[in-house]
């Protein structure tokens, strides 16, 4: 018996670390993505509790937007280098540390150095957590559950950050928004030590190459700054042309300096794959078109409807139920049965029709008739795509570079909201301000505005969706190794 038992036991107390540590790193997930979203909600009164103007209060949002997109590429492959979890732990002091100093901030100076490193933080954390998932559970079955709840948290957590800041900011103060962060980084750092591997990187001479690291974290931050400030700028002027043309040329000489050196940073071998290449691809463009629907959306509802920030969180539940729903409870079953580029285009359907229906929204709009159709089929094709998409982009993957492709999936995530809501913003505020001269009603000028922007939103997922037709590589359903065996077995047997 104790032969039959032992071997049982064995098995199970590991997998069961597994998950146990998979829940680790997605609370540290979920501090990064509620943060970031909890932030939004707060900023009428931060901006009232410190003077910020209007312009200045950008910064609260731009300090770590420059400092997470323009570094998660580089951190995720000092991950394969140095450790995944080291990288994943020293993220996890620096952002909880700079929480500290957010919650305690009483100057705008403090407040927007202290969000860009916090921004430095949650790029550390973030950027290798799909890394780490993709090496401790090889299993597809297993690999395709661990997605799908690690694209729940990171889809659904910016709609459940909205509830979260709307009570928060209201009930107690802007500054727990942050100090809320201080005990859950404690918990979850305490945690990590215990729970998720450690698994040792390839070491700094297998790509410490420092000067492609200063080209590519400068190109990245320039072109995210040069983004997050077309709307004061314009996408004509010479500002947005003559920094955008730098961070170019910055990314240019990157990639002749990976093509050149003997231990690049970012060998370049990952970008021959198709998946990899176009799932990140179709990624930018389908969370341009999101992050941009999030923004505007909660516009239309506070400024046309009326709603508060509490009655606009709970207006965005229904959207979070979905994607839980589906990331959690099916997309694991249709990858591992028709496989993840086949899940993933009715997905796209699903989002670019919710974005058209979100384009007809009138002035006199009812939630429960005109907007709530929207955000279901927005969470089902949210919580299919995800999980499709990130299985996509980690599926030529070697274990070496998995912390490199981790980066590189958050990296285009960052770039698409970024670019989004700044193309979005830009040309739905252009198209209001026409309306007004025109004479329309502020009502009907904002909801035009809206209207415009959802329906270059839904264009956007479109191209996205002719990129994932036309360019991803259909992938096999996934197997297990059993499943093959047995396979095997019946073939063997019907030939003999």
């Amino acid at each position: 018996m104790t032969a039959v038992d032992t071997p049982t036991h064995t098995s199970t107390s590991p997998d069961r670390s597994r998950w146990v540590a998979l829940v680790v790193l997605c609370v540290g997930m979920l501090m990064i993505i509620l943060d970031s979203t909890v932030v939004n909600v707060a900023l009428p009164a931060i901006q009232d509790d410190l003077g910020f103007s209007q312009s200045s209060l950008a910064w609260v949002i731009n300090a770590y937007l420059i400092a997470f997109g323009g570094l998660l590429l580089l951190v995720g492959r000092l991950g394969d280098l140095v450790g995944r979890r080291r990288i994943f732990l020293a993220g996890l002091v620096v952002f909880t540390l700079a929480s500290l100093l957010c919650g305690a901030a009483q100057s705008q100076v403090m407040l927007v150095v202290a969000r860009l490193i916090q921004g430095v933080g949650g790029a550390m954390t973030s950027a290798v957590i799909l890394g780490m998932i993709v090496t401790m559970f090889p299993s597809a079955r297993d690999r395709a559950k661990a997605i799908g709840v690690f694209s729940f948290v990171a889809s659904a957590g910016g709609s459940i950050g909205l509830l979260a800041g709307g009570v928060i900011t209201d009930l107690v103060s802007w500054h727990w928004i942050f100090l809320i962060n201080v005990p859950i980084g404690i918990a979850t750092a305490a945690l990590a030590l215990r729970v998720v591997p450690d698994q040792r990187g390839l070491g700094l001479a297998g790509g410490a190459d420092a000067f492609g690291a200063t080209l590519i974290t400068g190109a990245l931050m320039l072109g995210v700054y040069t983004i997050v400030k077309v709307t004061d700028y314009g996408w004509a002027s010479l500002h947005t042309l003559g920094l955008g043309g730098v961070a170019l040329a910055l990314l240019a000489g990157f990639v002749v300096r990976q093509q050149r050196a003997a231990h690049p940073l970012v060998p370049l071998r990952i970008f021959r794959s198709r998946n990899v290449s176009g799932a990140n691809a179709v990624q930018l463009l389908m969370v341009a078109g999101l992050f941009g629907m999030f923004f505007l959306g909660t516009l239309y509802l506070q400024r046309v409807l009326g709603m508060d920030a509490i009655e606009i969180g709970l207006a965005f539940l229904p959207l979070s139920l979905a994607i839980g729903t589906l990331s959690l409870g099916f997309s694991e079953r249709l990858n591992m049965r028709f496989g993840p580029r086949a899940t993933l285009v009715p997905a796209l359907v699903s989002i670019v029709a919710a974005l058209a229906l979100f384009a007809r929204v009138p002035v006199d709009g009812s939630y429960f008739a005109d907007v709530l159709p929207s955000m279901l089929l927005l969470g089902i094709g949210a919580g299919l795509a995800f999980p499709s998409l990130m299985t996509l982009a980690m599926s030529d993957a070697t274990p070496e570079d998995s912390g490199l492709a981790s980066g590189l999936v958050n990296t285009s995530q960052q770039v698409g909201g970024a670019l989004g809501l700044s193309v979005l913003a830009t040309l739905s505020a252009t198209r209001t301000e026409s309306l007004l001269s025109a004479g329309d009603s502020t009502s009907a000028a904002l909801t035009g505005g809206y209207h415009l922007a959802f329906a270059i939103a839904a264009g956007l997922v479109a191209v996205g969706l002719v990129i994932a037709v036309t360019v991803l590589r259909a992938v096999a359903p996934a197997r297990e190794p059993a499943e093959a065996e047995a396979e095997t077995a019946i073939a063997m047997s019907e030939a003999a």
